[in-house]
């Protein structure tokens, strides 16, 4: 688990490589402590709960689940003890399932090697990402809900943005397999962890 608030990240830009990488004009710095691979990183969010909560008003509470039948559900748990909708699509298991911040979206990841868009409120398929050429493991939104994070077995890292349904950048410098990645609360530095045993923090 990496500390996300300040002081912790900032100590991060001089532990051991900082370098700029030309095609994604961002701050790279790295650090190999881990005997094994990475499989999990996760920023501190003080204060996701209050910023939920604020987004959310007086919607019920919504809640997906993602499967190796290839499917997903969306579900309104306190208020139904039946799914709400079927969401069909991926042809390949889903890896990870994950809401905007907004509650305005939910974006899955799959071994099909796409990230998919759906509607959060009523699970209708909105758009597809592809773009990585092998199994998608995870998925992270910026704080904004404007720009989704996938990381995949291929090594590389994709920003992808909601509103152009377009690829942002590419961020290739892993060397085997990325297994998770998450944004900052603040929108402004990405994580990720993979097979490499390196942690990687990008900052713009």
């Amino acid at each position: 688990m990496v500390n996300g608030d300040t002081t912790t990240v900032a100590t991060c830009t001089c532990l051991v490589e900082v370098a700029v990488s030309p095609l994604a004009a961002l701050c790279q710095c790295q650090k190999m402590l881990h005997k094994r691979g990475i499989v999990e990183i996760c920023f501190k969010r003080g204060v996701a709960l209050e910023r939920y909560n604020a987004m959310r008003g007086n919607a019920p509470e919504k809640l997906v689940s993602g499967s190796d039948d290839f499917t997903m559900f969306l579900w309104e748990p306190f208020v139904d003890k039946h799914h709400k909708t079927r969401m069909t699509g991926h042809q390949q298991l889903v890896n990870h399932v994950y809401f905007s911040p907004d509650g305005q979206w939910i974006a899955s990841a799959s071994f099909d090697k796409s990230v998919k868009i759906w509607n959060g409120t009523t699970g209708k398929f909105v758009t597809a990402f592809r773009g990585h050429v092998g199994p998608v493991y995870r998925i992270s939104w910026s704080a904004d809900s404007r720009l989704l994070l996938s990381g995949s077995k291929d090594s590389t890292l994709k920003v992808w943005d909601i509103r152009t349904r377009k690829l942002k950048q590419d961020l290739p410098g892993h060397a085997d397999e990325v297994f998770s990645v998450d944004w900052s609360p603040d929108g402004e530095k990405v994580a990720s962890g993979g097979k490499d045993k390196v942690l990687k923090l990008w900052m713009g």
